[in-house]
């Protein structure tokens, strides 16, 4: 094994943890987890020769990463654009249905954010500051604070409303 593809192993599994919490935010099938894996892990392959070191490697992972997987959905939702609102409100009737604690409600509720939000709260999760996040997504750092503050205030509504729905 050459040296660069050691390095780049040690690399992604180094940072395994990005490709993970971003996949299980975007997908809810085992298999479509490991499809995205796969295909993350692949256009950082291709991307690796190409990386300048302009920013940290968590970074440029997770800059690869998210890119990647709002690709894949974009493709996906072309396929798929033929939801109703009807079927948009079952989705929020089963959230009410399938959770049973505070965690994976709060999962549920991200999992219907739109896809720039979800990487949004993916970040913060994670524990990165504004203007790193504002670096990956190639926003700025104001955009991040008024979409994290509008966010925050998003999920708590819906966070109160089914909980206290299906109590």
């Amino acid at each position: 094994m050459s040296a660069s593809k050691k390095d780049f192993l040690k690399l992604v599994n180094d940072h395994i943890s990005i490709i993970y919490s971003l996949c299980s935010i975007y997908y809810k099938e085992a298999e479509d987890k490991k499809d995205a894996q796969q295909d993350i892990i692949y256009q950082l392959w291709k991307s690796y020769p190409s990386f300048k070191g302009q920013s940290a490697w968590s970074t440029w992972i997770y800059r690869v990463s998210l890119n990647t997987i709002l690709s894949k959905v974009a493709k996906e939702k072309k396929r798929l654009d033929t939801d109703s609102i009807a079927d948009n409100c079952d989705h929020i009737t089963r959230v009410n249905t399938f959770c049973d604690d505070d965690l994976q409600l709060l999962k549920k509720i991200i999992e219907m954010l739109k896809p720039v939000d979800k990487a949004l709260v993916v970040l913060y999760l994670e524990g990165y500051k504004n203007k790193e996040m504002a670096e990956m997504l190639q926003l700025s750092q104001t955009n991040v604070n008024t979409r994290l503050s509008r966010i925050k205030t998003q999920l708590k509504l819906k966070f109160d409303r089914y909980s206290n729905e299906t109590r």
